[in-house]
């Protein structure tokens, strides 16, 4: 099985999508002879031909209102938005026209072939455009699926899972993941379930969850709870729309306690969301307030960038606090 690191494991994915399928098309700005800015389409114009993997205009909203009536048509397009921040300009096409068209035509015409891929998140001195993460904006919307993946392996699974969902789906790739995750990636073509959250580590003591890159967070501030004796359940939610709501609460009924992670803003993200959920199933049952240790209420910073991230040593704070209440 050979080692990828996770720019690798999508441009894989892709390549597997387009094989299989003449439907597929991928798009973006720069994505051609380029490569995109991360260069994750490499290849594949010279591939596949200019046909099906060509440069956009740089116009956000254009490029997701032609990736909807490709889908609409019958193609499955594959649109890159260079970063996530660049995505509020095609806002109105993804909220207003994307999510809903199958629901206002009555299933006459739907754009459940379309998938948008986008680098988000902070950890690469991007200052305050290159480094949001927006997904919780996207969880508020009906129609829509928001996956995240956190290593190569659940890169390639996950793409190929929303390329064939017959759902719109937002990928967000943590770009600071891109060559810093590598692992065993298998050849062969395969896919991950979307909806269902993965358990990465058993515990008795404390649930921990997160997405993305605040995985590799979170391992690194559970190591340090388990040399104090605090056994931690870890979570990776993989799916922020639909999230798996079930298995958080398992495990919460299970270990009383529950650590919420993200990169995004405290206030609306999508920790809150969850916490308020698993409060209503398992309020009787929880040992201490559900802790949120999430990025600040603040435009993302460059200088002060370490500052601003949830990075280990808070996650371990709010794991210690939360089995001491």
């Amino acid at each position: 099985m050979p080692t990828m690191n996770m720019l690798q494991a999508i441009n894989n994915a892709l390549d597997i999508a387009m094989a299989e399928d003449d439907k597929v098309l991928c798009f973006g700005e720069d994505v051609g002879i380029f490569g995109g800015v991360f260069r994750a389409t490499s290849h594949l114009q010279e591939k596949y031909g200019r046909s099906r993997c060509f440069n956009t205009p740089l116009v956000e909203q254009g490029i997701i209102g032609f990736a909807n009536g490709l889908a609409a048509q019958g193609s499955v397009p594959v649109a890159e938005i260079q970063f996530a921040d660049y995505i509020f300009p095609a806002f109105d096409q993804i909220v207003n026209e994307t999510a809903k068209f199958r629901y206002r035509s009555g299933d006459l015409f739907n754009v459940g072939g379309l998938t948008i891929r986008a680098p988000y998140g902070g950890g690469i001195s991007g200052g305050l455009y290159h480094s949001q993460s927006p997904e919780a904006y996207f969880a508020h919307t009906p129609g829509l699926k928001v996956v995240v993946p956190r290593n190569p392996y659940q890169a390639k699974g996950l793409l190929l899972g929303a390329i064939r969902d017959p759902d719109p789906v937002l990928f967000f790739e943590p770009k600071r993941l891109y060559r810093a995750s590598t692992g065993d990636v298998p050849e062969e073509d395969y896919q991950l379930p979307i909806g269902e959250a993965e358990v990465t580590r058993e515990g008795t003591d404390v649930t921990v969850l997160g997405w993305g890159a605040q995985m590799e967070v979170i391992d690194r501030a559970v190591e340090l709870a388990e040399a104090e004796n605090i056994s931690c359940e870890v979570i990776d939610l993989r799916s922020i729309l639909p999230w798996d709501q079930d298995s958080v609460v398992e495990s919460v009924l299970k270990t009383g306690r529950l650590v919420i992670t993200h990169e995004a803003p405290l206030t609306g993200g999508f920790a809150g969301e969850i916490a308020a959920a698993v409060q209503d199933r398992c309020f009787l049952y929880l040992e201490a307030p559900i802790a949120r240790v999430t990025g600040m209420d603040t435009p993302f910073p460059l200088t002060l960038e370490k500052e601003y991230l949830a990075d280990y040593l808070k996650v371990y704070e709010a794991i210690k606090a939360s089995v001491a209440f």
